[in-house]
């Protein structure tokens, strides 16, 4: 068991203001893993107080130096890989080899590639008789979720410290040894002091109090968007800038000219994209509209391919499909499942039962339902769960306008035969991204949403402009 009782706030480890502690349990058998202090809102105004005090020298750092902390980043979550995948496995509940190819391969390589970005920003140039100049926004509060515990930290403080900014972190109290893990890869590194802090505790406590505190320039969040509105509402105290990612209900389009073969892959490709960490994923297409006429095919190809998504515990590696990350999760989607039947979609598979030979750990039944309207729950609301809902269209106008009808619009998919009008379809579609015929994640490109999926974006060259200011100077 890994348990911790201090924080990382200006490059030591320092006690908690309070007492108070919080377990950390695995899913997969509801054992207690770890124990981690929970923190107070004097936490907080001590990390602030660091990354404050540390700002001004860090921001001076010349770019060079930055990035090569960057690079000590990266290759200490590498040399860490089987013991994080592991850990995430452990709290978050992601199978084995699949949380060292996505939970941490990924991170790491997004935590190098800002040791190139960063020298890839204009940050002088030349308009006229101005000299425009970008420099760091100052310090950032980092607000993470559970379901990638470490990509999304990652995602936030390694653009944030390319940028020259200081960062307080606050992870998800579901899944914060991984943090932990990524705090002591920070100490190792020899990072400044005050230049990544931690702070573990519940959101209404220290989340609320990075959000609206004083010092912080920034707040950087990833979560509901019940979460996120909270956090809009108090960083507009204080007029910080805030970038938000938040939830989904992703339409994948099926379009009516896909021959056999290709609208099998699609479909098949279309349930494994939603059951991706058990489905709590944000970005998940957990809409597929197909063609009326094909409705049955669809269910009938689809109920094959979730029911080879075996359930299990996910240390041993020969699960497909992991538990959900906690009891309330669980209840909440099975509770999804119910109103799904209850409201007349067609069960094709699942159903809110526990899973045969599963009654511990906190999993769910792999799940499809057919002859969905999109006025149902389960097709309006972000269920975060391994739950599929098919819906028919009538035509290819009528599938933009399902696709559409969502207050989201964080991810997508197209799939055509004809990959132009693929793509035309996709160019109307009201979301920050969307995959033409299954094209894969691109971490250097945007990551983001339109409408109530929040603002802001991640990766890239785009993620690192969310943490600079521009400053024009006349002369």
């Amino acid at each position: 068991m890994k348990s911790y009782d201090k924080f990382f706030i200006g490059g030591q480890w320092i006690a908690p203001a309070g007492s108070d502690t919080r377990e950390v349990i695995n899913p997969s058998n509801e054992e207690v893993i770890g124990r981690v202090p929970e923190g107070t809102a004097a936490d907080v105004d001590a990390a602030v107080a660091a990354a404050r005090a540390a700002f001004e020298g860090w921001s001076t750092t010349p770019l060079e130096e930055r990035t090569d902390f960057l690079k000590k980043l990266q290759r200490g979550i590498r040399e860490r890989q089987d013991e994080l995948a592991a850990l995430i496995a452990s709290e978050l509940g992601m199978p084995l080899p699949m949380a060292k190819n996505v939970q941490v391969a990924l991170p790491a390589m997004v935590m190098g590639s800002y040791a190139k970005i960063a020298h890839e920003i204009p940050w002088e140039e030349e308009v006229g008789n101005s000299l425009i100049v970008r420099e760091p926004v100052g310090v950032v509060g980092c607000i993470t979720p559970w379901n990638f515990p470490l990509h999304q930290v990652v995602a936030k403080v390694a653009p944030a410290l390319a940028a020259g900014c200081t960062v307080v972190l606050k992870p998800s109290e579901l899944t914060p040894l991984t943090a932990y893990a990524l705090a002591e890869i920070a100490d190792q590194a020899g990072l400044p002091a005050g230049v990544f802090n931690l702070v573990c505790g519940a959101g209404p406590v220290v989340g609320e109090a990075i959000a609206s505190h004083p010092q912080v320039d920034m707040v950087s969040f990833t979560g509901s968007t019940g979460a996120g509105r909270r956090v809009s509402e108090l960083a507009a105290q204080g007029i910080k800038r805030v970038a938000l990612e938040l939830g989904g209900k992703s339409a994948n389009i099926l379009l009516d000219d896909l021959d056999a073969e290709e609208f099998t892959k699609a479909v098949r490709s279309g349930v494994g994209n939603c059951y991706l960490n058990s489905g709590q994923t944000c970005s998940a297409w957990t809409r597929m509209l197909v063609p009326a006429d094909r409705l049955e095919e669809a269910a009938a190809i689809a109920k094959g391919a979730a029911e080879r998504f075996t359930v299990g515990d996910a240390l041993t590696g020969e699960a497909k499909l992991g538990p959900l990350v906690s009891a309330a999760q669980r209840d909440r989607v099975r509770s999804y499942i119910q109103k799904g039947i209850d409201e007349g979609a067609t069960l094709v598979t699942g159903g809110p039962e526990a899973p045969e030979g599963h009654d511990k750990g906190y999993f769910v039944r792999p799940t499809v339902f057919s002859n969905v309207r999109n006025t149902m729950t389960i097709a309006r609301e972000e269920i975060f769960g391994p739950v599929l809902s098919i819906l028919p269209y009538q035509d290819e106008e009528d599938a933009v306008r399902i696709a559409n009808d969502t207050p989201y619009g964080l991810a997508g998919g197209v799939w055509s035969h004809d990959p132009a009008r693929a793509e035309r379809v996709a160019r109307r579609l009201r979301t920050g991204q969307v995959d033409i015929n299954g094209g894969n994640f691109n971490p250097l490109a945007p990551f983001g949403g339109y409408k109530q999926s929040g603002n802001g974006r991640e990766f890239g060259k785009f993620g690192l402009e969310e943490y600079l200011e521009v400053k024009s100077l006349q002369r």
